[in-house]
């Protein structure tokens, strides 16, 4: 006999959302959600930059595009309905330089493809609007905010276990065996569970847990860590908009960026380099098992040729303060390398296949009684009601509920 109907792996935000809405459409179900932390929102959830994203830069009819713009939305009214602080904001895409100029203006026709609105705004007048922000001119997204994902997480735990589910923090899942008619779990502990159906959202381990399902045979995920810097109280009041570069397309993430946070500080980052430990936060982190089985992926020693010099260059700004402060004064000029004060690195789950290339969509496979979430990239965080409701779609219908 099952100990659970359903046991969610992983306690961050896409994990915790697809739990409680599965609870919420079969409330007849026993559901379970395994962390291996003994906390929720430990790793990306909690340590990302904290902004409520439009949905700007994804390619119309893209998920991502779908999810952000439908997850922005659900995140706002959540927040106002559960009490959660939150800021409405909105963004500004500045242009520092010439060649920006058409960039900026294809991401405009975008976001104008995806349903945003959005504002052209002049070197005068991103000057009025951001008296410290220096550029040729602006695209302003209004629909933008800064919340707590952590909050947000860990309001959704409340309301999962309110209506009877079970989280489970110090949990590992170390192995998985899907039977005829259970799915067993080996946890860190030695304890076995069994599990009438599984979904796994387990963030950089996603393609461990699927790879002991038969899935997963050609990617892997390669983390990479961002690395902020938080700027001094005297720099509180800096900006009052998210500040963000124009971004290269030839690059998934989105360049170095200012973000006031809820706790009323300024960030300014992350910049995106490889990290040699799935959990690897800090300069000198090395996981030998992480390591080895990156180095051995023909898809990663494919993606290291392909962006060498991109890479290098990140590498670069990682080591040297006053190449990451270079990033932030293009846009920024008065900020000083006294301003940049230590904060919490965080890390991205970046599915590769084997050709080398980056997938940028979220991507989800299933087996029998499973389901796998192997890739949900930013905006994950800011998608997740709505990515939460499409995995419990996939799986009301794969597992034969009512």
């Amino acid at each position: 006999m099952a100990d659970f109907d359903i046991v969610v792996i992983g306690g961050g935000i896409v994990g915790l959302s697809t739990a409680m809405q599965l609870s919420r459409r079969f409330p007849g179900k026993a559901i379970a959600v395994l962390e291996k932390e003994p906390i929720l929102a430990g790793h990306q959830t909690g340590r990302n930059s904290g902004v409520i994203h439009a949905g700007v830069y994804y390619e119309p009819g893209s998920l991502k595009a779908q999810f952000c713009r439908q997850g922005s939305a659900a995140t706002m009214r959540f927040c106002e309905e559960y009490g959660i602080p939150f800021e409405q904001r909105g963004k500004l895409l500045v242009a520092t330089s010439a060649d920006e100029l058409p960039r900026m203006e294809k991401l405009h026709e975008r976001a104008r493809a995806n349903g945003l609105e959005v504002h052209r705004v002049g070197k005068d007048e991103l000057t009025e609007r951001e008296p410290h922000v220096t550029g040729l001119g602006a695209l302003f997204i209004p629909a933008s905010g800064i919340v707590d994902y952590g909050k947000v997480t860990r309001r959704i735990g409340t309301i999962l276990t309110e209506a009877g589910g079970t989280i489970m923090t110090n949990s590992e899942v170390r192995d998985l065996s899907e039977q005829a008619d259970c799915v067993e779990l080996v946890l860190n502990d030695g304890a076995l569970l069994r599990a009438r159906h599984v979904v796994a959202c387990a963030g950089v381990n996603a393609d461990r847990l699927a790879r002991l399902c038969g899935l997963a045979a050609d990617l892997a995920i390669i983390p990479f860590r961002g690395e902020y810097f938080r700027l001094g109280p005297s720099r509180n009041r800096i900006v009052q908009h998210l500040i963000y570069p124009i971004p290269d397309p030839s690059l998934p993430f989105l360049g170095v960026h200012l973000t006031p946070m809820i706790g009323g500080f300024v960030t300014v980052g992350p910049n995106a380099v490889l990290a040699f430990a799935r959990d690897g936060y800090r300069l000198g982190d090395i996981n030998s098992r992480d390591l080895w089985e990156m180095a051995r992926f023909r898809g990663f020693r494919r993606m290291i040729v392909d962006n060498i010099r991109s890479g290098l260059a990140e590498i670069a700004n990682s080591l040297s303060r006053r190449r990451y402060l270079a990033l932030c004064q293009r846009y920024c000029p008065e900020l000083e390398l006294t301003d940049l004060h230590p904060h919490p690195a965080g890390i991205r789950a970046q599915a590769v296949n084997r050709d080398g290339r980056l997938l940028h969509d979220f991507l989800i496979e299933r087996t029998a009684r499973t389901v796998h979430v192997l890739n949900a990239p930013s905006p994950a965080a800011t998608s997740a009601l709505p990515i939460g409701s499409h995995i419990a779609d996939i799986a009301g219908a794969h597992f034969n509920y009512a």
